[in-house]
């Protein structure tokens, strides 16, 4: 895990707070018929939130509402899962192809078993969807903790999907609504993952080799990246 630090409190009350990252949390997930049939609730407690948070929100479910439903299933996969740039799993901007992810692995695993939630072993503990479920249903400290430990790889994500112009980029725009501006340090360290990727090593026959899911984005791909520092919501 990255350096412990103290995070300032969210400014949106729990209520909001919990709503946002639950929408946020559905509408990064993979868009089958249930996430579909869904929309029209979410897109109802979206407009109950602040327009930073909400106004995203609305146009990624009108956009989902409205696409041909195999081309949106379609284009999700060639966003989430044929790239590293967009990778929904936190620990992998901070640790990449390293024994330092399995270990980090660990620690959400823990974080969560310390808040009463036990999850599965079809999923991995630092996928967006689920560290945000966390929040929304669970323990909101903790997941506001595990988030801004974790805000360089939020900001790397929003990058990498404003660079492919894709519509799930107003869910991450809305997240970063909810947290606070980038500190000193966190600015910084976006610009060195943005300068120098990921690390990298050869992991032999232990950890992702034995476990795939450990490294669920193969591919790369070489996007131009510009850099926003400024913490706004984009």
């Amino acid at each position: 895990m990255p350096v412990r630090r103290r995070h300032p409190a969210p400014s949106l009350p729990e209520p909001a707070l919990r709503t946002g990252w639950q929408l946020v949390s559905l509408l990064l997930s993979y868009p089958d018929d249930r996430l579909l049939g869904l929309l029209p609730t979410i897109r109802e407690a979206a407009g109950t939130l602040p327009d930073a948070v909400g106004s995203p929100l609305l146009r990624l479910a009108g956009h989902l509402a409205d696409a041909d439903p195999q081309a949106v299933c379609t284009a999700y996969v060639d966003t989430f899962d044929t790239t590293r740039k967009c990778a929904l799993h936190l620990t992998y901007y901070a640790h990449g192809d390293t024994r330092k992810r399995g270990i980090a692995l660990v620690q959400f695993k823990q974080a969560y078993r310390r808040a009463g939630l036990e999850v599965g072993e079809d999923e991995l503990p630092d996928h967006l969807s689920v560290v945000l479920e966390f929040g929304a249903t669970g323990s909101v400290a903790v997941a506001w903790k595990l988030l801004n430990d974790h805000r360089s790889g939020i900001e790397l994500l929003q990058l990498g999907l404003d660079a492919k112009d894709s519509p799930w980029a107003d869910a991450v725009s809305a997240l970063r609504a909810t947290l606070p501006p980038l500190d000193g340090s966190q600015a910084e360290a976006v610009a060195r993952l943005l300068a120098e990727g990921p690390p990298n090593e050869d992991v032999g026959l232990d950890g992702y080799a034995l476990d795939p899911r450990l490294n669920p984005h193969p591919a790369d791909d070489d996007l131009d990246l510009s850099l926003d520092l400024t913490g706004a919501p984009r």
